[in-house]
């Protein structure tokens, strides 16, 4: 095929232009051509008077592709079609491959490990996601948090409690596969057209519910309310792990336990597994009207059919640290995300539709060692200080610390809502964010605010709203690990995902999933 990538077409253009004007880019007549399609469009708002689609196209010739590419040069490039192909080992597994986890990672490592005949057993410490909707809509509503069950723990990982989105800044080929394998368990077939594709938190449900199903039918076990307790180790060798206590024997296991398995990391730490803590980054949810981050985006033709809900990722820098925007949610919500009794954590949610009245997005600020100290837990350990402080500062009901931009500028204690109502379900407590934050992080989150308003107009609005805090953005510790996917020192151990520091996001999660299933693959033949 040839690609033809930045492909610009007007508003209101139906795709067939943009094949079109892929054709006119490669110097070919219709006549030509076997087929074309539009694989990937986006929108440029960088001039909000001047809008336009950009597309990449495929195009396929009845001959001299790759010469055709070459002459046209530019934005025109040949891509041979490699399917997907595994190549066995053939040492001998004694005993079945483990999975610690069923978010991203471990989902897809056990769908491919399955698929390939390797049967492998799955250990999550959540709920199924019928069960786990269930508990997490109970505490959105009454508050009574279940530690087993919530929107961090359980089928499909933090992610299933999100936008789905399937953005990333990873360039590697198996992105490909993962959105493949997506739409094939039932995520929307846009998902392989957008540049910006998301699933929705609704049609995620069904999408990791298919994956678990085919893992079972190719031989594979799916078990919940099953928590990774402690690992048998001799002379450096993955021999076996504990299960709620009792011992499952196994010499591999892949480690994709997410970033909030606090219990866990301790665990293994006991355990003799190398741990370090890495830098992540603390702050809160802002929340804006939709339809003013459209307008700030697509000025005038904010509302025209063709533009998406606006999205927008902002960030700056000021000596060694950054303030930046993460996890942006149009139409969505602000939702209770606490694993842990007496703590406050916050996140963002879109539907499918993401047709709700507000955007949202974290406003996070970058904190490492200098901010928390050294030592394996010192990051984890100032993640959950703050949790426990915001539950205490909010009242000690799981609602949230909250203040409009307005009061936060002011440094003063403060919810004076006018146009913007607070979506976060269990209530907001007016708090004083430097209360619950150091200087230094506040004093960036307020030029943030700033520098992110001459961007986009409004978004430093005085009634928009500030929901805190926002603390998982990422995970405070790293397992290191060799390049064959091995922790360091320990044959056997995989760690894997975003909680072993790997990944960010449901895209790099599922494909370090698939890379680590793939080392254990190339070495080894089914059982």
């Amino acid at each position: 095929m040839i690609l033809v990538r930045n492909v610009k077409t007007p508003l209101g253009q139906p795709e067939s232009e943009a094949v079109t004007a892929a054709c006119r880019k490669l110097g070919v007549s219709v006549t030509e051509v076997e087929d074309a399609y539009v694989t990937k469009t986006s929108v440029d708002a960088r001039k909000r008077g001047h809008i336009f689609k950009v597309s990449t196209v495929v195009v396929h010739l009845s001959q001299d592709e790759e010469q055709t590419a070459k002459k046209a040069g530019g934005d025109a490039q040949f891509k041979e079609s490699v399917p997907f192909m595994v190549e066995k080992g053939v040492e001998s597994l004694r005993t079945p491959v483990v999975i610690a986890g069923f978010g991203p990672a471990g989902m897809f490592a056990a769908e491919l490990l399955a698929r390939e005949g390797y049967s492998p057993i799955v250990v999550e410490r959540g709920c199924d996601v019928d069960r786990r909707v269930k508990e997490v809509e109970g505490f959105w509503t009454t508050g009574r948090l279940n530690p087993a069950c919530n929107v961090q723990f359980g089928e499909g990982g933090a992610g299933t409690f999100s936008d789905g989105k399937l953005t990333t800044r990873i360039n590697d080929p198996l992105c490909d596969y993962v959105l493949e394998r997506l739409a094939q368990h039932g995520a929307p077939k846009e998902t392989l057209k957008k540049a910006k594709p998301h699933i929705g938190t609704d049609k995620l449900r069904e999408v990791v519910k298919s994956i678990r199903e085919e893992i079972i039918a190719k031989g594979g076990q799916v078990l919940f309310q099953s928590q990774l307790t402690g690992l048998s180790i001799q002379n450096g060798r993955l021999k076996g792990v504990f299960v709620n206590g009792g011992p499952v024997e196994t010499e591999h296991l892949i480690l994709a336990v997410g970033h909030s398995a606090r219990d866990t990391f301790r665990m293994l730490a006991e355990c003799g597994v190398k741990l370090e803590s890495k830098a992540f980054s603390v702050g809160a949810r802002i929340e804006h009207l939709q339809s003013d981050i459209d307008r700030g985006l697509y000025g005038d033709l904010a509302g025209h059919p063709d533009l998406p809900p606006g999205e927008y990722q902002l960030s700056h820098r000021q000596g060694n640290r950054a303030v930046y925007t993460f996890c942006m949610c149009p139409g969505g919500l602000v939702v209770p995300s606490a694993s842990d009794e007496g703590q406050v954590v916050t996140n963002g949610m879109s539907e499918y539709a993401r047709d709700g009245k507000n955007a949202n997005s974290a406003l996070v600020v970058s904190v490492d060692s200098n901010d928390f100290g050294s030592g394996m837990f010192a990051g984890m350990e100032f993640q959950r200080n703050l949790e426990e402080r915001a539950f205490a500062l909010a009242g000690g009901s799981y609602r949230a610390c909250g203040a409009t931009v307005g009061d936060f500028f002011r440094e003063e204690k403060g919810l004076h809502f006018k146009r913007v109502a607070p979506t976060y379900s269990l209530g907001l407590t007016a708090v004083d964010f430097d209360q619950l934050f150091p200087k230094e992080i506040t004093g960036m989150m307020r030029l943030g605010l700033q520098v992110f308003d001459r961007k986009i107009r409004g978004f430093g609005a005085a009634d928009a709203v500030l929901t805190g805090p926002e603390t998982r953005t990422s995970s405070p510790i790293r397992i290191p690990r060799g390049e064959n996917g091995e922790s360091d020192g320990i044959e056997g151990l995989y760690p894997c995902g975003e909680g072993a520091g790997y990944a960010g996001g449901i895209m790099s999660a599922a494909v370090d999933g698939v890379k680590t299933a793939l080392h254990i693959i190339r070495r080894y033949a089914p059982r």
